[in-house]
C-alpha cells in the first residue's frame, strides 16, 4: 500500500468491481449502527438515504440508481431541471450521505451483518 497521492489516485480509478462496490460503502445512523453492529454498509439500489452535505443537505430519499465506475448514486427527489425543463438526477458521492432505512431483501445482506457479530 502506498502513500503516494498519484498511487491512491490510479487504484480508485482502475479498481476492479468487487473492490468498488467496498468503496461505495455509506455510514449507517445511529439507530442502525446500534441494531447492525456496523459503521456502514455498501449501498444498494433501494435503500434509503439522506444527504448531509451539499446544496441538497437533509434530503431523504430511496436509492434510484448507483453509478459505480464514477463512485456516485443517485436518489430519487434529487434533481434540477435542464434549460429545456427535463429533469436531471444529480449525482451524489457516497460520503455524503447517511442510511436511514436499509433494504434488506438481499439475503447477502443478512449474511455480512450475522458475519460482523
Amino acid at each position: 500500500m502506498s502513500k503516494q497521492p498519484r498511487k491512491q489516485r490510479k487504484f480508485l480509478y482502475t479498481a476492479p468491481k468487487h473492490t468498488r462496490r467496498k468503496m461505495m460503502g455509506v455510514s449507517l445512523s445511529e439507530k442502525l449502527r446500534e441494531d447492525y453492529g456496523r459503521r456502514s454498509l455498501p449501498i444498494k439500489i433501494g435503500d434509503t438515504v439522506e444527504i448531509v452535505r451539499g446544496d441538497f443537505k437533509d434530503t431523504k430519499g430511496k436509492v434510484e440508481s448507483i453509478d459505480s465506475k464514477n463512485y456516485k448514486v443517485y436518489i430519487e427527489g434529487v434533481t434540477i431541471n435542464k434549460v429545456d425543463s427535463t429533469p436531471v438526477f444529480v449525482p451524489i458521492h457516497p460520503s455524503n450521505l447517511v442510511l436511514i432505512e436499509a433494504d434488506m431483501k438481499d439475503d447477502m445482506r443478512y449474511k455480512l451483518i450475522e458475519r460482523k457479530e
